[in-house]
């Protein structure tokens, strides 16, 4: 028998805060010693974008797609962002959705609140041309939905949302609850984000859009100076408990079982987090001056910017757009090759240009030796 939603039983009436309090505690902590980091970064949005490339593959992959950060950026780098001719090419167009869609509610932020409307714009860049766009971007779902295997029945289902007639009142609770005063806020987004993949509002997407409202809620709260915090690597790592918690909260009434995960979570991640944006901050400063040196150019920190953004591309796209006289940049790029810092990913081929990467930046972003 499928479980359904829990009418009546949002909000949770009670948690058993003795369990989380243990928890609450270090998840503040964690948070915090990450935005003292992410504060000190000048422009996160370029040093961090290999991360939030990386949340964009993470939280697409908990969703079923099988394509790689490499393979996305390297997607990117070749230009057809509209091919969708193979399930590879098609998985990384989601992923680069995913990232445009942080982008545009980051960019919304500064005249809206985290509300249904911003999530309706989100939803809209989110499957803007990808393989829902034909299930209403933008729009609640006016139809029932369930979640199970591939193809199954409601009666097969693993859990059934509540019915099209309900998400109105289902999505002005979950809104109200965002801006409600909360003892910990923490505690609070993990309900927020329980609830929203429990009422599963829009026909596809659900579960990416959830796990963007993790960084929203934390920047619409002052808890971080910029939307940039990555959970989806600690979720994906534990899928199964992951479903299963957001599970036993319609089952069961396990309020506290989830947030208690959810908190464990913030810790794990905001220290991953935090080590990474440090290890790029550092490597980030050693190369500034490394390569002003080998350059002798006065564009090196705006070349090594750009590659900060863009770690696997082609040099005509550098040329193009990284705004550095042509004939510099051919230089700069040359220079940067013969001294080992970029890395030939993709040999030319005819009139094809190499595609080169960025490799020790790439392997920070992934946490391994990756290329």
């Amino acid at each position: 028998m499928p479980v359904h939603y829990h009418t009546g039983s949002f909000p949770p009436a009670e948690l058993d805060l003795a369990a989380l309090f243990p928890l609450v505690g270090p998840a503040n902590a964690a948070v915090a010693r990450y935005e003292g980091v992410l504060a000190g970064i000048p422009n996160p949005n370029v040093l961090l974008s290999p991360l939030t490339s990386r949340e964009a593959v993470l939280s697409s992959k908990i969703e079923g797609t099988q394509v790689t950060l490499g393979e996305v950026l390297e997607f990117e780098a070749q230009g057809h962002l509209f091919d969708e001719s193979t399930p590879k090419k098609a998985d990384a167009r989601e992923v680069l959705n995913y990232r445009a869609a942080l982008h545009e509610a980051t960019n919304l932020m500064a005249e809206l609140p985290l509300s249904q409307r911003l999530i309706k714009a989100t939803h809209r860049v989110l499957m803007n041309g990808v393989r829902g766009r034909n299930k209403d971007p933008g729009e609640y779902r006016r139809i029932p939905n369930w979640i199970g295997p591939e193809g199954c029945t409601v009666e097969q289902a693993r859990f059934v949302p509540p019915g099209a007639d309900a998400l109105d009142g289902c999505m002005s609770a979950w809104e109200a609850y965002i801006h409600a005063d909360a003892p910990d806020r923490l505690v609070q987004l993990a309900i927020v984000h329980a609830e929203f993949e429990a009422i599963h509002p829009f026909l596809d997407g659900n579960g990416r859009l959830g796990r963007l409202v993790i960084p929203l809620f934390l920047f619409s709260h002052g808890l971080l100076s910029r939307p940039n915090f990555y959970l989806s690597e600690y979720l994906e790592a534990n899928r199964d408990e992951y479903y299963d918690r957001l599970l036993s909260v319609s089952r069961d009434g396990d309020w506290t079982g989830w947030v208690r995960f959810f908190l464990q979570g913030i810790i794990a991640q905001a220290d991953v987090n935090t080590r990474k944006a440090l290890a790029i901050l550092r490597l980030h400063e050693e190369k500034r001056d490394w390569v002003a040196e080998v350059t002798h150019s006065q564009y090196a920190v705006r070349a090594l910017d750009w590659i900060f953004q863009r770690p696997i591309f082609k040099t005509p796209d550098f040329i193009e757009s990284a705004q550095i006289p042509g004939a510099t940049a051919r230089s700069i790029i040359r220079v940067l090759r013969d001294q080992g810092m970029l890395t030939e990913l993709v040999a030319a081929s005819g009139r094809a240009p190499a595609t080169l990467a960025f490799s020790e930046l790439l392997n920070i972003a992934e946490g391994r030796t990756a290329f």
